[in-house]
């Protein structure tokens, strides 16, 4: 008897399942990591929590200091960076530019609790430091892609890409989310709709 030739798409499967996977130790290291704090989580938490095997999250992250990536991850899903990237693929320069305003909201709105966890923990513990820089500079990086994309002319006349990149940066930040959300009073709409007409004023020719 022949063998069985193997099922279309298995490989797709497999990677499917590997996220799905990734996904559900993301959200439980993040869980766990904010509730009780980064020192007191250990790797078999995460797995229990996960309803993995301690090896099946080695596999994924590595070890505990691996795991600052599954806080990052669990940032990025709790904001949905899957549809930012189909927002970016069908929009013109001005839609791109709202679709990543649209995400960073989502990010702080989402996620300000990791955030927060990964910058004031990163002072007494280094990998989470670096998860946060390294998370920041993640994000520079992809809005400097984006920028770079943009046609000749589509940037205001004076502002080059590295200007650009900083304008957002320091415009569109959790700490400015965070002060006029919660010490100004303003609704998360009321500041996403401030960042768009404010960045695409000073962005955008």
């Amino acid at each position: 008897m022949s063998a069985e030739p193997p099922r279309r798409y298995d490989s797709l499967r497999r990677t499917a399942q590997a996220q799905q996977t990734s996904a559900e130790i993301a959200r439980a290291a993040r869980e766990l990591f904010v509730t009780r704090g980064w020192a007191a989580t250990t790797v078999r938490d995460v797995a229990r929590a996960a309803g993995v095997s301690v090896p099946t999250v080695y596999a994924a992250y590595g070890n505990k200091a691996g795991l600052t990536w599954a806080l990052v991850d669990a940032a990025d899903l709790s904001a949905d960076a899957g549809r930012l990237l189909d927002e970016l693929e069908a929009a013109d320069p001005a839609g791109q530019l709202v679709a990543m305003i649209e995400y960073d909201r989502r990010l702080f709105e989402r996620a300000g609790d990791v955030i927060a966890l990964l910058r004031e923990a990163g002072r007494t513990a280094p990998e989470l430091a670096q998860a946060y820089t390294d998370g920041r500079a993640r994000g520079d990086d992809s809005r400097g892609q984006v920028f770079a994309s943009w046609p000749p002319g589509t940037l205001r006349a004076g502002i080059d890409l590295a200007t650009a990149a900083d304008i957002y940066a320091a415009l569109c930040t959790i700490d400015v989310f965070t002060t006029l959300t919660v010490e100004r009073g303003w609704s998360p709409d009321r500041v996403e709709q401030w960042w768009i007409t404010t960045l695409t004023r000073e962005l955008l020719a």
